[in-house]
């Protein structure tokens, strides 16, 4: 049975599993988590919705699990591109939304990591009715020369 929740504008935000994050910062080291609630949070410094992510600067290595909706996750993965171009490391649990502008306009610029099955999320009850990626921006040297 499919989670009608995943399906409607009931809830955006979706939590990391524990165990899929815990892989991720084995490799990269997170610094910052840039869209967290405190009860979420999977860094100890972390951006919340009071703090409007969109205002700041992200620095360090950066871990993103954005809301998911139609509008909301373009403008995050706009956000990561531009940010990894700043000099920030950008790590993203998305949508693998392949048939997208976004997708096409940021995603292809990073490295894309196409997890197998569908992710659990924490709280959760199924898993999602839709396939995720990590896709990695990292600021590129060469394209500054």
């Amino acid at each position: 049975m499919i989670n009608p929740a995943m399906f409607s504008s009931e809830s955006t935000e979706w939590e990391t599993p524990q165990k899929l994050f815990d892989s991720l910062n084995a490799e990269f080291h997170f610094t910052l988590d840039v869209c967290a609630t405190a009860a979420n949070a999977k860094c100890q410094h972390f951006y919340s919705k009071e703090e409007n992510a969109f205002r700041q600067r992200w620095r360090g290595v950066c871990w993103m699990n954005p809301p998911y909706g139609r509008t909301i996750t373009p403008r995050w993965v706009q956000k990561a591109y531009w940010s990894s171009q700043e000099g920030a490391l950008v790590v993203c649990l998305l949508p693998a939304r392949t048939d997208t502008i976004w997708w096409h306009k940021y995603v292809m610029k990073g490295e894309i990591r196409f997890l197998k099955g569908r992710v659990k999320f924490t709280g959760g009850l199924y898993s999602a009715p839709f396939p995720s990626a990590v896709v990695i921006f990292r600021e590129k040297w060469w394209e500054k020369c």
